[in-house]
């Protein structure tokens, strides 16, 4: 099978369905914090917005400018952060991590619908841009408990 069929194989229908259905993009207007994520290789950005209290994401906003893989990725982040904490975001991010880098499990609920990106740990230059909304989403959350 040739790269680019692999590649084309890569942008499922679900991937570009997630990444056409975007959740949560309308900014908010008094976050309690905000962080500004790139990925250097590709220049794909993430800016995320959280408003939290005691240390619960209470609401989410996302600007994504993405390939469809950090789209998707930031669709499922995006559908699922309100009501988590920082350990539990922690936690999506490192087992997304580990599913593209170390080939393990797809990561559990609430985000076991990151399962749709494992064909993506064969494209290593894409996974910067996969990791941005959960990274964004943390840079964020420590700007919040650095200010509150």
């Amino acid at each position: 099978m040739s790269a680019e069929t692999d590649l084309i194989k890569l942008y499922s229908g679900r991937i570009l369905a997630l990444a056409a259905d975007m959740p949560r993009t309308t900014r908010l207007e008094n976050p309690t914090a905000t962080a500004k994520k790139r990925a250097p290789l590709c220049g794909s950005t993430v800016t995320v917005d959280v408003a939290v209290t005691d240390g619960v994401i209470t609401d989410y906003a996302q600007d994504v400018k993405a390939c469809a893989l950090g789209q998707a990725a930031a669709a499922i982040v995006g559908a699922n952060v309100v009501g988590l904490s920082v350990a539990e975001i922690e936690e999506g991010r490192n087992a997304l991590y580990a599913m593209l880098k170390e080939d393990g499990p797809v990561p559990p609920a609430p985000f076991s619908d990151l399962e749709v990106l494992q064909p993506a740990k064969d494209y290593k230059n894409r996974h910067a841009s996969i990791m941005l909304a959960f990274d964004a989403t943390l840079d964020a959350l420590s700007e919040a408990q650095a200010a509150g």
